[in-house]
């Protein structure tokens, strides 16, 4: 390949990150090397050094979130510390069940602004909140940092049982309008009107970062789910801003399905799916159902992305308050949030270090949490996770 072809490879690739909101720091700093022609490496060079060790340490910021979040945070920090991970954590508490302790909205915004990545546990959203606001923190975060994107794989682990096998799907859901919308009001005594908003431009972008993401991982089907039949004109909206980007990438098929069929075939037959997009209450419910698949919520992680900023989270909306101070929630899926968010800040080595210590573990069989059918407690499997690591 001449220099010519490989600079227009390149730059095409990075398009494609930009456009999902993927690209990490060195991506951008290599996107504007090959713009400026200021590096004297060619661009072939440039994508094979290695960016597993930046100069420095980085921050990232930290939301322990509710329920087993602070202790699940204190697997990740212990993780961090024991392997040399070169990041240190800007902790902020951001809890609508603390109140009088939880950090601001724009301070918790602000952080995250300040780093442009983090990794965040569940905040618990009640269903009546002290403030009597209809926004919830979540929400207001979300809306303020533009998290347009929430993007949770599942995959099934080697070595851990489930009903199904050798899935890998991808779930993306919108996380800015739709039914989460905020408004609200008592028209007469005893009837409430709810509002769901759906608008081109939010589901022209959802429906691109999908898109894209499928070109960026070699998928091959995006599905878009709805429930335009009954909400024709809302929904229809959304199907129809899905067909009109899919026209722009001919080499990804366009399925479509009804979202109570799509619970259906999530339980019977999940392996037809690849990558699925869809407005923001049917995300929800589909990235909880679809975590069960694979061996619950402390397993899979996720991820939220504006074009800026980052957050890793888990995949599934369970803080499990029940497990808090009882030493039983499984940390395998925020240690994975903490291994992708590490691949992001371009600390590919570490990450990937993590993640196969994770998978030795279960994998092995030895040590397991009870929601693996084992018996370990928390301080037991990441003592085992972190001897794995250590021993590779």
């Amino acid at each position: 390949m001449n220099s010519n072809m490989g600079l227009i490879k390149m730059t095409h690739l990075l398009r494609t990150l930009n456009h999902s909101g993927s690209i990490g720091r060195w991506g951008a700093a290599l996107q504007h090397q090959l713009h400026t022609g200021s590096s004297s490496s060619t661009p072939a060079a440039a994508a094979a050094e290695p960016v597993a060790h930046p100069r420095g340490r980085q921050t990232a910021t930290m939301v322990p979130g509710d329920g087993v979040g602070p202790e699940l945070m204190f697997c990740v920090r212990e993780t961090f510390k024991q392997l040399g991970v070169p990041v240190d954590f800007e902790e902020l508490l951001f809890s609508e069940v603390m109140p009088g302790r939880s950090a601001s909205v724009k301070e918790v915004v602000e952080s995250f602004r300040r780093n442009r990545v983090g990794i965040k546990g569940i905040v618990t959203t009640p269903t009546h909140g002290e403030s009597g606001e209809l926004e919830g923190l979540n929400m207001k975060m979300r809306w303020q940092l533009d998290l347009f994107a929430n993007v949770v794989r599942i995959k099934s682990i080697p070595g851990l049982k489930s009903r199904h096998a050798n899935l890998d799907f991808v779930v993306i859901r919108e996380q800015t309008e739709g039914e989460y919308s905020a408004l609200e009001h008592e028209s007469v005594p005893g009837v409430v009107e709810s509002m769901k908003i759906i608008t081109k431009d939010k589901s022209l972008r959802i429906a691109k970062f999908a898109f894209d993401y499928a070109v960026r991982e070699k998928r091959k089907k995006v599905t878009a789910v709805h429930k335009a039949n009954i909400m024709k004109l809302a929904d229809g909206l959304f199907i129809d801003s899905c067909k009109e980007v899919a026209r722009l990438y001919p080499h990804i098929a366009l399925d479509t399905m009804i979202i109570d069929n799509t619970c259906m075939q999530l339980v019977s037959k999940p392996q037809q799916f690849d990558v699925m997009v869809m407005p923001n209450l049917y995300g929800n419910i589909i990235d909880n159902l679809a975590s069960g698949l694979v061996g619950g919520a402390g397993v899979v992680p996720g991820e939220s992305y504006s074009y800026n900023v980052a957050i890793f989270e888990p995949g599934a909306r369970h803080p499990y308050a029940t497990g808090v101070g009882r030493n039983v929630a499984n940390p395998t899926g925020m240690l994975l949030c903490a291994a992708n968010m590490l691949k992001h800040m371009d600390l590919h080595t570490h990450g990937q270090l993590i993640e196969d210590a994770l998978f030795k573990v279960i994998k092995t069989g030895k040590v397991r949490t009870r929601d693996m059918g084992g018996y370990a407690t928390t301080s037991d499997f990441l003592r085992a996770v972190i001897n794995a690591a250590a021993s590779m």
